[in-house]
């Protein structure tokens, strides 16, 4: 029998992996899950910079990381300077501040095609899956399992659930974008 909620939920888990990778993107203002995508080769694996110490937000254009351990602190300022996040750690001691600098009118441009970008790849994901769904109705179909009434109103239902998760992105970018262009 064909199950729409898997369906769903594979969209589900697009949208969710779409906020993560949005949440991370720098906009003006200092937000600790910037840090999310920025893995720090320690103790033989890569880890992400939580696990290695406390980061907090004490002021709306700063980040702070408390190391727990002093020798783990060029590790995670290399692995910074590494990514693409454009930041530059002052290390004293066992804290490492990252100042946020203000966005300028370029990079605005560029983060906004980065959004649509990454809105798009979402949206190409939501579409296939909506596409795999239709392929199993068809087998469906043509193994007798289910009707042509029934397949209707399945892929009526999956053209519904697609529609819903793909506004949602729309939603999504239109707030990120709104976010990067305010000053």
């Amino acid at each position: 029998m064909f199950d729409e909620k898997s369906h769903s939920l594979k969209m589900d888990k697009a949208i969710n992996v779409f906020s993560k990778e949005l949440s991370s993107l720098r906009t003006g203002r200092a937000n600790s899950a910037m840090l999310d995508l920025v893995k720090v080769d320690v103790y033989g694996q890569l880890m992400p910079i939580n696990q290695l110490g406390s980061i907090t937000t004490p002021e709306p254009r700063m980040i702070n990381i408390q190391v727990w351990d002093q020798n783990n602190v060029s590790l995670i300022d290399a692995s910074i300077k590494k990514s693409e996040l454009g930041l530059n750690p002052q290390i004293d001691g066992q804290l490492i501040r990252l100042p946020i600098p203000e966005l300028n009118e370029e990079r605005r441009s560029e983060l906004k095609k980065l959004i649509k970008t990454m809105g798009e790849k979402c949206k190409i994901s939501i579409r296939n899956i909506r596409r795999d769904a239709n392929e199993e109705l068809k087998k469906l179909l043509k193994s007798k399992e289910i009707g042509e009434d029934e397949e209707k109103n399945f892929e009526k239902n999956v053209q519904n659930i697609t529609d819903k998760h793909i506004s949602l992105v729309d939603e999504k970018v239109s707030i990120k974008e709104k976010e990067i262009m305010t000053i």
